[in-house]
């Protein structure tokens, strides 16, 4: 892994690694994975990993903002985002981890 950021190199090699599969092979079913997740996200606005979480797309309305330089206000349109709420044995081995580490 590269300094504290997972990347898509980073999971390639991983499967390359865990799988066996060759690294072309790695790339391409991390690529199909994503982009899975990402038209499901963007047909379904919700996807569910069994003991990972949900990946939601969330509607956020239309606010003022303030240009910190300047202070003036501007209109922020309203975006669709996309939340992510980690499921119990995620949060469980996250922080059994850390505990671990301390």
């Amino acid at each position: 892994m590269t300094g504290n950021t997972l990347t898509r190199a980073d999971l390639c090699e991983a499967v390359y690694r865990n799988i066996g599969l060759s690294r072309s092979d790695s790339a391409m079913l991390v690529e199909a994975v994503l982009e899975e997740l990402a038209e499901a996200l963007e047909t379904e606005g919700t996807v569910k990993i069994s003991s990972f979480g949900t990946f939601a797309l969330r509607n956020k309305g239309e606010r003022t903002g303030r240009n910190p330089r300047t202070g003036e206000e501007v209109a922020i349109p309203p975006r669709r985002v996309v939340a992510f709420r980690a499921s119990q044995v995620l949060k469980q081995r996250v922080n059994a981890s850390r505990a671990a580490a301390e």
